[in-house]
């Protein structure tokens, strides 16, 4: 049914959870993956722009601040791709064809264009669970792309990546709630 899982991961916490549903996908279904991480300034772990205050429209840089943060930048780029590298070989490991990008952007825009390029079937990835004015204000990137993908969308919320499975019970336990 799905061939082709486009598979978008950042640096979170959640990102293995969302990894490991995609794998599991890939291989009951003998489709291949494509890996990506966009890189964008407010993405989680991406260094913060140096800005000095100023009563002028653009803050000047300091160039020592500026190149400092440039090495943050390659550090964040390389470690997203030692990331995706290691993704990448698990999945192979446990036979699902693989591959993966990582693209500077927007990251709702990029996940799109790249589904639409890489002719996805099915994008998965991760909900950061923002409702409300945090929404309104930092915006959704699953939201966007919900309704802009050119294909079916499996969003792996929060609480789901948390929760663990149910114990296996023995025959003849009784399963009891905490009070």
């Amino acid at each position: 049914m799905f061939q082709k899982i486009l598979v978008a991961i950042d640096s979170s916490e959640v990102a293995q959870s969302i990894f490991e549903r995609a794998v599991t996908l890939a291989r009951a279904m003998d489709a291949q993956l494509m890996l990506l991480q966009v890189l964008a300034v407010d993405a989680e772990g991406s260094p913060a722009i140096p800005m000095q205050p100023h009563v002028s429209f653009f803050p000047p840089f300091d160039d020592t601040a500026w190149e400092a943060y440039r090495k943050r930048w390659e550090a964040f780029e390389k470690e997203g791709l030692k990331r995706l590298r290691r993704y990448s070989e698990q999945a192979t490991g446990e036979g699902v064809k693989t591959e993966f990008t990582q693209t500077p952007g927007n990251p709702g825009q990029t996940i799109c264009k790249l589904a639409q390029t890489w002719d996805a079937a099915l994008i998965v990835m991760g909900s950061r669970g923002r409702k409300g004015l945090n929404e309104l204000f930092l915006g959704s990137v699953s939201n966007y792309v919900m309704h802009h993908a050119p294909c079916s969308v499996l969003i792996v919320h929060p609480r789901e990546q948390t929760e663990s499975p149910p114990a296996q019970m023995k025959e003849g336990e009784v399963a009891s709630t905490p009070t």
